[in-house]
């Protein structure tokens, strides 16, 4: 399992870590109007797959818009999800807040089910592992990053080409 750390504290991810090259597991997440969405609800997309502890915190904050903001020069074959526990509610009112339109913002909190089949549910606090994942069009796997300190960004430049390289 990837080392991952919280405040610098370590933690204990469940679920399985996910690699390059594997078939990318499908999940069930509500949208903000409680709406269950899929992996395969976007298929013959890209997804961009970009997880987040809580939307209210200024790192995941700045991640979500940051690849929103980087959205609109990409394809409009790529779907941009950003997936964390947050309620749909709080989700709603927060896109509302910013004005963000480029990005779909997921909820896991109901059972989990995105967090625990690609390995990012930290046991200690029930939140997901910062992390970003990139999917091609046939569910393949073409990028994963789990974020080491729960509180630094991702490489979002490596995110981003490897999205670039599969709209090409």
């Amino acid at each position: 399992m990837a080392n991952v750390t919280f405040k610098n504290n370590p933690v204990t991810l469940l679920g399985k870590e996910i690699s390059v090259g594997e078939t990318a597991p499908d999940f069930t997440v509500l949208a903000n109007d409680l709406s269950p969405v899929t992996l395969n609800d976007s298929k013959g997309k890209v997804r961009l797959i970009s997880v987040i502890p809580s939307i209210d915190t200024g790192v995941c904050s700045a991640q979500t818009r940051k690849f929103n903001e980087e959205a609109s020069a990409l394809s409009d074959e790529v779907e941009l999800l950003t997936i964390s526990v947050d309620l749909p509610f709080a989700q709603a009112k927060w896109c509302a807040a910013e004005g963000l339109d480029n990005v779909k913002i997921l909820s896991d909190h109901r059972d989990l089910s995105f967090g625990e089949a690609y390995g990012v549910v930290i046991k200690e606090l029930r939140l997901l592992a910062r992390s970003v994942f990139v999917v091609d069009k046939n569910n393949k796997v073409t990028y994963v990053e789990y974020v080491g300190e729960g509180t630094d960004h991702p490489n979002y430049e490596k995110a981003l080409e490897a999205v670039n390289e599969l709209t090409k």
